[in-house]
């Protein structure tokens, strides 16, 4: 990390990006004269509130209590969080720094705000003496189309970096390692620890790894990453995409949360490989509010195209050890045991993931939850079991219905991000798409 000190004194950084993320995870925001930051950081800076309400597009939503039309769409205030101040090892001269987002009048957090959902959560965590630590497992599509090129393709037949499975391929992996092996090194440069990458089992598709971390840490981490290996690809000519399913062929990306509790500097979900009561607790509230909560893994539409039988992506609700077919691997020995959700895509805000998860843990601890027992065998094969939510018309519905989740984030954040899934929904469904025209402009 970087201190304001040190920020002051290092001539070569003359920018500095002040970020947040919009409900999507985008990191949004403002990039400062470095000089400028350094005199008025304490200060913060401004942002439209509306930024909390807009799609993907950017044109605000109506309909949110939060902002509107009617309130004239004003400001919200950021507050830097400085121990997220780093350089921007992707691009030369730039620092970056997160910050919560304010209230300009009552100076409080906006509790609709991404990072602000995933602190409420932790300190709830906390009041039972619990920190949880945390690890995104992200997989992304790399293609040699410039995202200009692919958006002007209309994002058809790109060139995949590569032509068959990567899964564990060394040889393929050097093909991207221009790309990759750079990006290895820009996150490192940004303070971000790398553990390593990895071919995947779509053409193209890799997952690179980072270290664990508290949760909120990590979920900054997240977001950095994401930012700053599109800001890099950007630069080569190339592009990559962190989609949950970019082709119909090929298999999804996803984010695997790693997660584990811990009591001071005990892990107790089973440091002598015995699981603790409080664990089976979390982990039988996780699994059984999996609907309640599957908006903040899967939020948007094509999320659900991902969840298909034999494609490792998990389709049931189950547990298992050491099982890629269960939607909770649990994994690991001794201080590094944990659980390992198999549910959200590389699409997921990891705020909102996180938050989602440790809620709903939290909600099993409180309620005592009995863990059912574990699941030996294909999960994919077990029609018994609970079935992954399939639409996210059907996800929305489950959390805004959710007595549970209206305890753990309150009413107006669940309104807010109901409405906002509903906004998702419809804009799809009066969308045409290709799948029609192909279909249909014919033959019907």
């Amino acid at each position: 990390m970087v201190t304001i000190e040190e920020l002051a004194a290092d001539s070569a950084i003359d920018t500095v990006m002040v970020a947040f993320t919009d409900h999507y995870g985008r990191l949004v925001g403002k990039r400062f004269d470095a000089g400028f930051f350094v005199e008025t950081v304490r200060e913060g800076t401004h942002a439209c509130d509306y930024l909390l309400t807009v799609d993907m597009e950017m044109e605000p939503i109506p309909g949110f209590e939060f902002a509107s039309w009617d309130e004239g769409y004003g400001d919200v205030h950021l507050v830097p969080d400085l121990t997220t101040l780093r350089r921007a090892g992707w691009t030369d001269g730039a620092a970056i720094v997160l910050c919560d987002v304010v209230d300009q009048t009552t100076h409080d957090l906006v509790p609709m705000a991404p990072r602000t959902v995933l602190r409420r959560q932790v300190e709830r965590l906390a009041e039972h003496g619990l920190v949880a630590k945390a690890a995104s497992e992200l997989e992304f599509y790399l293609y040699d189309d410039t995202y200009r090129q692919a958006h002007d393709k209309g994002y058809t037949d790109l060139q995949s970096a590569g032509w068959y499975v990567d899964d564990y391929h060394l040889l393929q992996a050097s093909r991207v390692e221009p790309y990759v092996g750079a990006a290895r090194r820009a996150l490192s440069a940004s303070d971000i620890p790398v553990e390593n990458s990895k071919g995947e089992c779509g053409r193209g598709q890799h997952e690179l790894n980072i270290r664990f971390a508290d949760a909120l840490t990590m979920a900054d981490r997240h977001s950095v990453m994401k930012h700053g290996m599109k800001e890099l690809a950007d630069a080569m000519g190339l592009s990559v995409s962190f989609m949950a399913k970019p082709t119909t062929a090929d298999t999804g990306s996803s984010s695997h949360l790693h997660l584990s509790l811990w009591a001071e500097d005990v892990n107790v979900c089973g440091a002598d490989d015995e699981r603790s009561a409080v664990f089976e607790q979390f982990l039988a509230g996780w699994m059984t509010y999996v609907d309640d909560v599957m908006v903040c893994y899967a939020p948007t539409v094509n999320s659900y195209k991902r969840y298909v039988d034999g494609s490792w992506a998990p389709t049931r609700v189950a547990w298992s050890s050491d099982n890629r077919t269960a939607s909770f691997r649990v994994v690991g020995t001794g201080q590094s045991r944990r659980v390992e959700c198999r549910l959200p895509g590389a699409d997921c805000n990891p705020y909102l993931a996180y938050a989602g998860a440790i809620a709903a843990g939290i909600a099993g601890i409180e309620q005592r939850l009995t863990l059912s027992d574990e699941f030996r065998g294909d999960v994919y094969a077990a029609a018994d079991l609970p079935r992954v939510p399939r639409t996210l018309e059907h996800a929305t519905g489950s959390f805004d219905a959710s007595a549970m989740a209206r305890a753990a984030f309150g009413d107006d954040v669940v309104d807010h991000y109901a409405h906002f899934h509903r906004a998702e929904v419809e804009a799809y469904h009066a969308a045409v798409s290709d799948w029609e025209r192909r279909r249909y402009f014919e033959r019907i």
